[in-house]
């Protein structure tokens, strides 16, 4: 009863004749029902989500929203034809569905000069249809990216420094951000810096996979990180060198000095200090609160020091509840 009623006030509103109205569907009928803005002249987006809806079998949801983004689209038949293409190039329903949740405005570009070239830039540079797909739909703002000056000297700078496609493939599904930045100006200058300070090759490239966005910093940043290090007296061959990087780059200086006052409140005198700095650089980003409850359980439970956690100072980085109770 319900359902015909509704009918019933919307054909009222439109003062349209219930013989001449065109079928609404149950997605239109309920959004133009408690819908306060919609009148009789208003341009609705409503036709286009039924069409995304009853064409493509989209969601409710991901139909309005898309819809609702697409005004200046004038006629269904371009979201169809770039969605045709999509489909024939290797994307999966729910690859289609993700890229317009997560950017409606995809099916209102061009297919010729904007949808085109970047699928088939990827293409060209050997990835699979699946992967295009998998990457473009992760990061689909990649379709506004210039293929020229920035899309292909991203992925040729990000070959020369992986090895081999499939690395990149591989990066690029989880970070395909890097497409949006200038590489020869953050990435490369970064490597060649770091590789001039005797960090090894394998070293900087499990980074770019683990640490991605480290590797992005502006590159006097990086160079006032090392200096820091270098006035620290820190050893530019140890192994720990590109995790001290990291370690400062993750926190501001004032961040930093209150760790090291934090550790002197702790007992710990300079040379412990740097000393524990030295083996493990990484252990100083954790919270004061964590260092202060393992420092206390340590002394407090085992009797052990000051001397403990600088022999051993990724003791700090363990979980207090999962591993120190229970191992001690």
């Amino acid at each position: 009863m319900a359902l015909p009623l509704i009918r019933s006030l919307i054909s009222s509103s439109l003062d349209l004749s219930p013989h001449f109205q065109k079928p609404i569907s149950c997605y239109s009928v309920s959004l133009a029902f408690f819908s306060s803005s919609a009148t009789p002249r208003s341009r609705s987006p409503l036709p286009l989500a039924d069409h995304f809806i009853e064409k493509h079998n989209f969601p409710p949801e991901i139909a309005f929203k898309a819809a609702s983004s697409l005004t200046t689209v004038k006629h269904p038949r371009k979201c169809d034809d770039i969605i045709s293409f999509l489909k024939e190039s290797g994307f999966s329903k729910a690859h289609i569905e993700e890229a317009v949740k997560r950017m409606p405005d995809l099916l209102s570009f061009s297919l010729e000069k904007t949808i085109k070239p970047k699928v088939k830039i990827f293409g060209d540079f050997g990835f699979s249809n699946n992967d295009v797909a998998d990457i473009l739909v992760r990061d689909p703002w990649i379709f506004t990216r210039s293929v020229d000056t920035r899309i292909v000297p991203s992925i040729s700078y990000l070959k020369s420094v992986l090895g081999s496609d499939a690395d990149v493939v591989k990066l690029l599904k989880s970070s395909p951000w890097f497409v949006a930045f200038d590489l020869q100006k953050t990435l490369m200058p970064n490597i060649e810096f770091l590789r001039s300070c005797g960090v090894s090759w394998s070293q900087i490239v499990s980074y770019v996979f683990n640490f991605p966005r480290f590797l992005l910093l502006k590159h006097e940043s990086i160079r006032q990180y090392v200096k820091r290090l270098d006035d620290l007296g820190f050893d530019r061959n140890s192994n720990m060198f590109l995790v001290a990087i990291r370690t400062l780059s993750s926190m501001r200086e004032e961040t930093w000095e209150q760790k090291l006052e934090l550790f002197r409140k702790l007992g710990f005198s300079q040379d412990d200090i740097m000393s524990t700095f030295r083996k493990a650089p990484q252990v100083f980003a954790v919270s004061e609160r964590k260092i202060c409850e393992i420092t206390e359980f340590l002394h407090t439970r085992n009797n052990l020091g000051v001397s403990f956690i600088v022999s051993n100072p990724m003791v700090l980085g363990f979980s207090l509840e999962r591993r120190l109770k229970p191992g001690y």
